[in-house]
């Protein structure tokens, strides 16, 4: 597994997973249930990951759809 994109914007993260989703690509969230530390004031980012092997077409897909943060 390969983190692929890190963000506190759920709608960001909603987003990516949508399009890999329409490409076949599984991507996993992390860190969902962290707002109960912070107090769900949205201040500790969400990770998304895929396989290793899926990493490089999913990096292509979210910066062809400007989601790509390098």
């Amino acid at each position: 597994m390969k983190e692929l994109l890190r963000t506190t914007d759920p709608v960001r993260i909603a987003m990516a997973m949508a399009l890999l989703e329409g490409e076949g690509i599984t991507a996993f969230e992390w860190d969902v249930h962290m707002s109960i530390l912070d107090g769900s004031l949205g201040i500790l980012p969400r990770r998304l990951a895929v396989a290793d092997a899926d990493w490089f077409l999913a990096q292509a897909i979210l910066r062809d759809n400007g989601l790509w943060e390098e």
